[in-house]
């Protein structure tokens, strides 16, 4: 049975406001603004494809905020 529990993502939130910070900064900003989960990854790394709501992405090159993505 699928999880069928409800999992909020922030609205009006767009992802480019966290590319240039650095990653504490855009930590911060994610969690101050209500996502549930923060993922912190390289650039190039192997992750699965699985979309989870609520989710914020950072993938992080030399300590800055390089890409982001929802899910």
């Amino acid at each position: 049975m699928a999880d069928e529990t409800e999992h909020p993502t922030p609205q009006g939130d767009g992802t480019e406001a966290f590319v240039g910070l650095s990653e504490s900064a855009a930590q911060d900003l994610a969690k101050s603004r209500g996502w549930n989960t923060v993922r912190v990854i390289e650039p190039d790394a192997m992750i699965t494809m699985e979309y989870l709501e609520g989710r914020i992405n950072l993938a992080v090159a030399d300590g800055v905020v390089v890409r982001c993505w929802k899910g």
